[in-house]
């Protein structure tokens, strides 16, 4: 990363994975269990993508707001698993509608199996995700994830709309990431609040760290395919603008720069050249679009903070509050 960001995050995610360990151990033998099928193509693809590794940030949100709250039950941990199983089929989907052939270091399910398999599979993941929240028979559980996962396949189809586009403004983009990747946020940490009983304003305040939380780590995302490592971000740098994607970074870049450069970026973006990365790093440094990107992501950490006061303090609340920092300090 550039010299401007810590060296270490502040928040150890590896202290925060400790703290869940547990939780995390009986998640992962549930997830494992829960996905077998007799189909062996479902099985096969299935555990290539869970067996990727990435940092389960989504199911883990789930068992740390019980325990901020005060209780973690059983049905933590299948929502926990529910929420995984969404996750991993709108990454099936992704990669498809992306034609992406890298993820998390590993091959995509669709580079190795192709489009048809992945779609499908991704279908299994998400009916499964069904079952699993029929089995726990509470109406407000699947109105939340409903909801969540309705607004998912809103901002997919917004991001669509948006691919080569470079009149993509900011509120654009913040509409997308609010669906695509927030909402599955707020969903796990309003569940585990609601999974241990806590009362409406509890929820919300979960609710809330949640939305806040997602826009950070995806702004920082954003951040990282022009700045990290391919090796450590586990994919190809350079994805989004070769899918003709405009993320923070560029857009800020052509809002902030002269007219010739501005008609380059957009040009860059409808075309999605690749080849041209060195002129657009080039750019959204010259126009400091790096540093305001980070200030944005930092400022919707800081809200996800804001949103924790008032809660007793505990170990849990410590680490939610520990992984608003990390979604913005981290490296990959």
């Amino acid at each position: 990363m550039p010299g401007n960001q810590p060296s270490q995050p502040r928040s150890s995610l590896a202290r925060i994975q400790a703290l869940a360990a547990a939780d995390m151990a009986a998640i992962d033998g549930l997830i494992r269990t829960r996905l077998a099928s007799d189909v062996v193509l479902i099985n096969q693809i299935a555990d290539h993508i869970i067996s990727a590794g990435g940092k389960r940030l989504r199911p883990m949100l789930v068992a740390l707001a019980g325990r901020a709250c005060g209780k973690v039950a059983p049905a933590h941990h299948q929502l926990a698993a529910i929420i995984e199983f969404i996750h991993t089929s709108t990454l099936l989907h992704d990669d498809v509608v992306d034609e992406s052939d890298r993820r998390r270091g590993h091959s995509t399910a669709n580079a190795i199996w192709g489009n048809a398999a992945s779609v499908l599979v991704g279908d299994f993941l998400y009916s499964r995700s069904f079952q699993l929240m029929v089995e726990l028979d509470r109406m407000e559980i699947m109105q939340i994830l409903a909801n969540a996962t309705n607004r998912i396949a809103e901002g997919e189809v917004l991001q669509l709309l948006h691919v080569h586009n470079p009149d993509t403004d900011e509120a654009a983009y913040l509409r997308v990431i609010e669906r695509k990747t927030a909402v599955l946020f707020a969903a796990a940490t309003k569940l585990g609040a609601l999974a241990a009983d806590t009362g409406p304003a509890v929820q919300t305040k979960l609710f809330e760290y949640g939305l806040n939380l997602g826009y950070a780590f995806q702004i920082a995302d954003d951040v990282l395919d022009y700045t990290a490592d391919a090796t450590d971000l586990g994919k190809n740098l350079g994805d989004d603008l070769a899918e003709g994607k405009a993320t923070l970074p560029v857009i800020h870049a052509m809002r902030n720069s002269d007219a010739g450069t501005r008609e380059r970026l957009r040009t860059i973006v409808q075309n999605g050249d690749s080849e041209a990365m060195p002129e657009v790093l080039a750019a959204i440094h010259a126009s400091g679009s790096l540093e305001y990107s980070r200030r944005r992501a930092e400022e919707y950490a800081g809200l996800a903070d804001n949103a924790l006061a008032g809660l007793p303090g505990n170990e849990a609340i410590a680490a939610l509050r520990g992984l608003a920092h990390y979604a913005v300090e981290r490296n990959h």
